[in-house]
C-alpha cells in the first residue's frame, strides 16, 4: 500500500499560513532544501487543493530551465512538471494537461483508492483545508512537518475540527542554522 505524505511548513503557534494566506514567514534555503527535496524521490503523485494548486501551477514550470533559479529549484520544478497530480477542487475546470486530475467530490475516496494502487508514494503538499479533510478520515501516514521559528498569532492552522486522539511516533527531527526543525512522524496505526 502506497503512503500518503504530508510535506507542510507550519509556524511554532501551528499555522500553516497567517493572515490572507500568507506564508512569508517560511524561511527555505538551501540547507533546508537539501533535505527536503529528496524525500520527494519516492513520490510519484502529488496532492494540492485548489490555492497551492494555482500557486505552484503558476511558478514551477517557469523555472525548469530559469537561470537564475538554484539547482535545487530547477531540479524540482523538474521534477513538478512530470508528476502525477491529483486537485481537490470543486470549482476548477477539468484540466487539460494530462499529468492533472481535478477531484471535485469525494477526495477521501479518491484518495483511498490511490493508497490501494501500486506505486510510489502520494504526497500532499500545505493546502491547509485539504489537510484537514484528510487528517479527519486518518489518511495521512506520514508527517514532514518544518517547523518555523516565529509565532504568527492567526491564519491557516494545521489541525481543524479534530475530534479524536491520533497518536503519532516520531521519526526524527533535525534543526537547521536558521532554527527551522524538521520532524517526521508517522501515524501509528492498530
Amino acid at each position: 500500500m502506497r503512503n500518503i505524505i504530508l510535506l507542510a511548513h507550519i509556524s511554532l503557534d501551528g499555522f500553516m499560513a497567517g493572515p490572507d494566506g500568507d506564508m512569508s514567514f517560511i524561511t527555505m534555503d538551501n540547507e533546508i532544501a537539501d533535505h527536503i527535496y529528496p524525500l520527494i524521490d519516492s513520490v510519484d503523485t502529488a496532492v494540492y487543493g485548489r490555492t497551492t494548486h494555482q500557486m505552484m501551477a503558476g511558478y514551477w514550470p517557469t523555472v525548469v530551465d530559469s537561470n537564475e533559479a538554484s539547482a535545487h529549484a530547477r531540479k524540482h520544478a523538474r521534477w513538478y512538471v512530470g508528476v502525477d497530480k491529483i486537485v481537490a477542487s470543486r470549482t476548477l475546470p477539468v484540466s487539460s494537461d494530462p499529468k492533472v486530475r481535478i477531484v471535485k467530490d469525494d477526495i477521501v475516496d479518491q484518495l483511498a483508492a490511490e493508497k490501494r494502487r501500486t506505486g510510489g508514494d502520494i504526497m500532499i503538499f500545505a493546502s491547509p483545508t485539504l489537510v484537514h479533510t484528510l487528517a479527519e478520515h486518518d489518511l495521512i501516514d506520514d508527517w514532514r512537518l518544518n517547523v518555523q521559528p516565529v509565532v504568527v498569532g492567526r491564519g491557516l492552522p494545521l489541525f481543524a475540527h479534530v475530534e479524536r486522539r491520533t497518536q503519532l511516533e516520531l521519526r526524527s527531527a533535525k534543526t537547521f542554522s536558521t532554527g527551522v526543525i524538521a520532524t517526521h512522524y508517522v501515524t501509528k496505526r492498530s
